[in-house]
């Protein structure tokens, strides 16, 4: 049983997508359909940057979503249909058009709004996100717990294999990751992000979301798809949208969300779109999984040879 799974922000590079879309008109379609859709040349900051301007959260938003939905549209063009869908934050959105919960165009737009919406919620430089690595959950809780001081700060990614992500207050993050090094974690990794997301400092982007999200055209998805908020399959279209909702403040469960598909039976996981991120944490998860990434031509030649169908 296969689950294709799609990336979140952080995946991005100049380049992404470009290899695809000259070689296959379907890819190039994807592109010039987020152009239309956003009024400006996506493709072009996608395929030529700058890195500045790509990592600009309004941009890398909509971008990782199109060199994600440009591969599926791909793979679904070459007969690869998953049991199962999911995506990391952004990547959820992603995992929605592949399972037809929403139109590209529509989602495209949604996403540059996410992205604005988040960068802000929270003034540059007051928020802040740390990894945190050889902790289990409730301990990593304890030491935001501890360490909050009446700021925000909590766990954003369960992300499995170890690592967490936590989000919130700059000061409370800090003071979260010393606490977490007494507890004993392995390394504590502050990351370069733009705002601190997943926490509740991202309400009032989720609170100016939520219209455009229940305005959608929305229908019931094609397959089931796992929710971020809480590893559970959404198979109605109002409980889809009611997740993407709850996403924007709540943490990502990725942990979960990979052990969930594994207990449905899926026992391959494609990652569609840049990166590798979820290659490695499937891997860490579900060690007995077999695990694809596709987000270039020879993934493709690898995978359809994989699993025996015509190159």
């Amino acid at each position: 049983m296969i689950a294709f799974l799609f990336p979140g922000q952080g995946s991005q590079a100049v380049g992404m997508g470009r290899a695809l879309a000259e070689q296959f008109s379907v890819c190039r379609a994807a592109f010039d359909e987020a152009d239309r859709a956003l009024g400006e040349p996506l493709s072009t900051v996608v395929f030529d940057g700058p890195a500045e301007t790509l990592t600009l959260t309004e941009y890398t938003q909509p971008a990782i979503l199109t060199a994600s939905v440009a591969a599926w549209r791909l793979l679904d063009q070459r007969g690869h249909r998953p049991a199962f869908v999911a995506g990391h934050s952004l990547g959820e959105y992603a995992a929605h058009v592949a399972a037809g919960t929403l139109e590209f165009a529509d989602v495209v737009r949604l996403v540059r709004n996410r992205g604005r919406y988040m960068q802000e919620a929270v003034p540059v430089g007051t928020g802040a996100m740390a990894a945190i690595l050889g902790l289990d959950e409730a301990t990593v809780l304890q030491a935001c717990f501890e360490a909050a001081d009446g700021e925000v700060v909590s766990p954003a990614n369960l992300n499995g294999g170890g690592q967490i992500v936590i989000a919130g207050a700059a000061g409370a993050v800090a003071r979260a990751g010393e606490r977490a090094r007494a507890l004993g974690a392995r390394r504590v990794i502050p990351l370069k992000v733009s705002a601190p997301f997943h926490c509740a400092l991202m309400q009032p982007a989720q609170a100016r979301l939520t219209p455009e999200l229940r305005a959608a055209r929305a229908r019931d998805p094609r397959v089931p798809v796992i929710a971020n908020v809480d590893a559970v399959p959404r198979t109605s279209a109002g409980a889809a949208i009611d997740a993407l909702i709850a996403q924007v403040s709540s943490p990502v469960r990725w942990e979960d969300s990979v052990k969930r598909l594994a207990a449905e039976g899926v026992t391959t996981f494609i990652e569609v779109g840049p990166g590798t991120v979820l290659s490695g944490l499937v891997k860490k998860i579900a060690r007995d999984a077999v695990v694809f990434n596709v987000q270039a031509p020879d993934d493709l030649t690898a995978l359809d040879a994989a699993l025996a169908l015509p190159s």
